[in-house]
């Protein structure tokens, strides 16, 4: 990105969000916009309140953020996914002021951490109560305004920001804790990149229900050699037993044989929409 460009994301300071977008633009040469949910970081991204969305996409461990995926199909048909970003993910557990951990009453944190540390919580801290809240940084805040012994799951710059202690470092239950985020931006943008790229999609309502087709659909990827580095069905919130499809695929758009591929899709399914197409992070 160039210029002082306005990127929305997941809020308040010290959420894992703010953490990824600071190492995935180091030079800070834009404007943040936190917001309170994924949705809203995304819908500012379509009414043109800002520039960029910066937003979690799938987790190594836990798999996709449902709330970026629901998003990106139901409600904001006028964005595309221009950008990806992985970063590794390091949970702390976070006290107002140091405490034995058998005096610990609760745990706050956004579900995703909560997830991430389940091993953790349960060797750690038995019988302990969890409860969700929005954001890992609202957790934090709320653990340092509280006279309770509570603690938080969350970021060591979230730990910072609120004054509060960390009691326990890298506290997830597997080393290799990966986030992919993208970048959202309006529709028609122009994503810039050299080397692989990869094209996201989501297709849906496979004409009258008859078995194996889904498998027909896909083999207009593999009767191409194009692969499929992930996919994974969504309800289509029109009854049970009706799904969409996201898909990852390896190539751009710029490749003849993929949007070959894409255009025999749409003779199959009643729904497709690209995503994006954008270069490998």
């Amino acid at each position: 990105m160039s210029g002082q460009s306005r990127v929305a994301y997941l809020g308040p300071a010290g959420t894992f969000t703010e953490d990824a977008l600071r190492d995935a633009a180091p030079d800070g040469d834009f404007e943040p916009m936190r917001t309170s949910t994924v949705y809203d970081a995304i819908l500012a991204v379509e009414k043109g309140e800002a520039d960029r969305a910066f937003v979690p996409f799938e987790n190594s461990i836990e798999g996709s953020v449902r709330s970026t995926l629901d998003t990106l199909a139901f409600e904001a048909e006028a964005v595309t996914i221009v950008g990806e970003y992985d970063f590794t993910v390091h949970a702390h557990l976070i006290v107002r002021e140091p405490v034995d951990l058998s005096q610990i009453e609760a745990v706050l944190s956004h579900p995703q951490p909560l997830a991430q540390c389940a091993r953790y919580l349960r060797d750690q801290l038995p019988g302990v109560e969890r409860r969700s809240v929005s954001s890992t940084a609202a957790a934090v805040r709320m653990v340092g305004e509280s006279s309770r012994p509570w603690a938080a799951l969350g970021a060591r710059s979230a730990a910072a920001f609120y004054d509060c202690t960390i009691l326990s470092e890298d506290v997830e239950d597997e080393p290799d804790n990966v986030t992919r985020f993208v970048w959202i931006a309006p529709i028609g943008t122009e994503p810039s990149g050299v080397g692989q790229w990869k094209t996201s999609l989501v297709f849906s309502e496979l004409g009258e229900d008859h078995p194996g087709a889904l498998v027909e659909a896909l083999q207009e990827f593999s009767s191409r050699d194009i692969n499929l580095s992930r996919i994974e069905s969504r309800p289509l919130r029109q009854g049970l037993g009706r799904y969409m499809f996201f898909c990852d695929l390896e190539g751009g758009l710029d490749d003849e044989v993929l949007s070959e591929a894409i255009a025999q899709l749409k003779t199959k399914a009643d729904s497709v929409r690209i995503l994006g197409s954008y270069p490998l992070g």
